[in-house]
């Protein structure tokens, strides 16, 4: 299952390699740097899209801290790549290759380093351009792995420093970004991010149940605030909705692990579901939860209410401006309120379920109409 932040690079590589103008793409592999023109791009996107990687090669196979996934995927981009440097040699590599007045897209955080930044700034009359989801490490760092609070307030001084251009998902991210860059903030941009929605797949025999049930989504980790969720379906016990837990375990989370490892009852934890699963999973439930502490955009949420399923969510500015009068805002650490919602949700006539006020989803179309816009 692709996470919010893959499925944004996918959409960029997918919308640039479909322009006219001439692109390329910068790979960061454990060896170094790889430089891709269209056709490399192009090879990569049929494999996303076909999910045949190859092999891996020698080099890869020597990397062991790569998972066979990763192996895989780096030895088809050396195949493609035009030109590979190290490290070190990164901006003489893009200055033999790329012409002047390029435009550089950082839509990850993955290549937002300093050496980075001064190879890409050191092609003549280049533009960068760098995309900021949200500033949550720094509003709450202490639900944050180890060391990343000062690595992204370094990524985002980096793009506060070279970036020509900063862009974000949500007018609220916007705010949050310049507060936290003051005076030294370039132009910051706001364009809601577009909805791919993926067909459905068929679901593992017996997953679903006879009964209401509502789904979580996201990785389990302190802010998605899934321990409000296990509290209210211990308070149901065997008498409530069936809930779905649905996306990887995360960081900071060893007593919410030990209680779904303990087996609560009404609970599953369906963490290895594909894209098409999770949607034939949402698009039969009652509703999404969505009782985050914070989010730079919830495209699960914006997904759920794209399908039509009614939306139950913390009530946070970045909802309200997403979702509008598609979803249910209710206190994150309300759960009576949860719950008497949740109840409300069950109670409904399955064929006649709870319908969303009309809901217009978001279109990479207008995303990239206003991302990519030279005003």
């Amino acid at each position: 299952m692709l996470t919010g932040v893959d499925r944004v690079e996918l959409a960029y590589a997918r919308a640039l390699s479909a322009r006219d103008d001439p692109v390329w793409a910068l790979v960061r592999t454990s060896l170094g740097f790889l430089l891709l023109d269209r056709r490399g791009l192009d090879a990569i996107l049929r494999a996303t899209q076909g999910g045949d990687w190859g092999k891996p090669d020698l080099l890869s196979r020597l990397s062991r801290k790569l998972d066979p996934a990763r192996q895989a995927g780096q030895s088809h981009a050396r195949a493609q790549a035009i030109a590979r440097c190290l490290p070190r040699n990164l901006g003489r590599m893009l200055g033999r290759h790329l012409p002047a007045q390029i435009s550089y897209l950082n839509v990850g955080h993955s290549n937002l380093g300093l050496s980075v930044m001064k190879a890409v700034c050191s092609v003549p009359a280049a533009r960068v351009t760098v995309m900021i989801h949200d500033t949550i490490p720094l509003d709450l760092p202490d639900l944050q792995r180890p060391g990343t609070v000062d690595a992204f307030r370094r990524k985002l001084d980096l793009a506060g420093r070279f970036a020509d251009l900063i862009l974000t998902p949500t007018e609220a991210s916007r705010a949050d970004i310049l507060r936290h860059l003051g005076a030294a903030a370039p132009q910051v941009r706001a364009a809601h991010l577009g909805v791919t929605m993926p067909d459905a797949d068929p679901l593992p025999p017996g997953l679903v149940p006879a009964g209401p049930y509502f789904v979580v989504l996201g990785t389990i980790e302190p802010r998605k605030n899934h321990a409000l969720l296990l509290d209210i379906w211990d308070e149901f016990g065997d008498a409530g909705p069936h809930l779905f837990i649905c996306g990887k375990r995360g960081w900071l989370n060893r007593d919410v692990f030990a209680r779904l490892d303990a087996g609560p009852p009404g609970v599953t934890e369906a963490g290895g579901l594909s894209d098409g699963q999770v949607r034939a999973l949402l698009q039969n439930a009652r509703g999404l939860l969505f009782p985050s502490l914070a989010e730079g955009y919830g495209l699960p949420a914006i997904e759920a209410a794209a399908f039509g399923v009614p939306v139950l969510c913390s009530d946070l500015a970045v909802f309200r401006e997403t979702l509008g009068h598609a979803g249910v805002y209710l206190p994150p650490t309300d759960s009576y309120l949860w719950r008497k919602s949740i109840e409300a949700l069950a109670r409904q006539d399955g064929d006649s379920p709870v319908q969303i006020r009309e809901f217009v989803i978001p279109s990479w179309e207008n995303h990239f109409r206003i991302a990519l816009s030279d005003g």
